[in-house]
């Protein structure tokens, strides 16, 4: 069993050298990129920024800081073509749910959602076209869903983060599951570990979120009134009960339901109670972890005339329970 490699069109080999304009200054990174090359997708911005492929003035640049008149961009377009995601037949793949219209899949942690650059492996999207040849009927320029990089995935999940992600088998589903995802109408529910003391039993935390000023790496929850008015953040609401509690640490389950980049990492930290092993957002170093403790436990649909409700779990995973194991006093 190996890996089956499509030899995508050589990108062009392009960098683009701009210069803001002044209708332009003041603007956010990306935005100004969006208008000044429309040919680009946002997930293309996105990604070049994320890779260091635009500088600002010779420097790297957070996607939501700002530019000004006569700034000088230059974007390395070649390093985020699109090209189609490597198939990896036999790769490690745990299916939790499966039709003709949808499988579900749990990832592990560490395991990127989709690559980032061309002919990278290891993803879990690598593995899943190594199972589910129909997610590119005709070969890599024939693929379900939007990119190439990524056929049928209808959500992603952090790197660290394990659990449930959706992927359609076919292009009826996937505009159904893709609507139904920005409309709220797939459960998504998520199981955490938190610092405890001081947790209500549940509760739901509503600051509205934003790309942090200062950190590419982060958002910003803001909590503040005049953080609404600077940074024209994005709603976003969790909900949490709390399942047990163990020592220092809380078992938690918060449900969202259009999740934002890092919403339940920032909202846990906004509220003095950040995720065990989370470092970025103030969380306390486990090495035994390794990872920000949460796990993406279940997704629910409630079906179409195409596509089958579903009902999908994937359990705790093992790192997670012995870290609450761990901290349970003994009797």
């Amino acid at each position: 069993m190996g890996e089956e490699v499509f030899d995508p069109p050589a990108p062009r080999a392009t960098v683009r050298e701009l210069v803001v304009p002044t209708s332009l200054d003041g603007a956010r990174l990306d935005k100004a990129i969006a208008q000044l090359l429309p040919e680009l997708s946002r997930a293309r911005i996105k990604r070049a920024i994320e890779l260091g492929a635009v500088r600002v003035n010779g420097r790297r640049l957070a996607k939501g800081g700002t530019v000004g008149d006569g700034d000088a961009l230059r974007i390395d377009v070649a390093q985020v073509a699109e090209a189609p995601a490597v198939v990896t037949v036999g790769a490690p793949l745990k299916v939790v749910y499966e039709s003709a219209q949808v499988v579900v899949v749990d990832k592990p942690p560490g395991q990127p959602t989709a690559p980032l650059r061309p002919g990278e492996t290891g993803t879990l999207v690598n593995a899943v076209l190594g199972r589910y040849p129909e997610l590119v009927p005709a070969g890599p320029d024939s693929f379900v869903g939007h990119a190439a990089r990524e056929p049928g995935i209808i959500h992603r999940l952090d790197t660290e983060t394990s659990g449930v992600v959706v992927v359609a088998r076919s292009a009826a589903a996937f505009a159904i599951l893709k609507a139904a995802l920005k409309d709220g109408r797939i459960g998504k529910r998520y199981i955490l570990v938190c610092a405890e003391q001081g947790l209500p039993e549940q509760g739901s935390i509503e600051f509205p979120l934003a790309n942090h000023p200062k950190d590419q790496r982060r958002v910003y929850a803001c909590v503040h009134p005049r953080d609404v008015v600077r940074y024209e953040p994005r709603p976003a609401t969790t909900r949490y009960k709390v399942l047990q509690r163990a020592g220092a640490w809380a078992l938690v389950e918060a449900s969202v339901e259009k999740a934002l980049r890092h919403q339940i990492r920032a909202h846990f930290a906004a509220i003095g109670h950040p995720l065990a092993g989370d470092e970025l957002y103030g969380g306390v170093v486990i090495r035994a972890l390794g990872r920000h403790a949460l796990h993406a436990s279940r997704v629910t649909f409630a079906g179409s005339d195409v596509v089958d409700g579903f009902d999908a779990i994937a359990p705790t995973p093992k790192d997670m329970t012995t870290l609450l194991e761990a901290s349970t006093p003994s009797e």
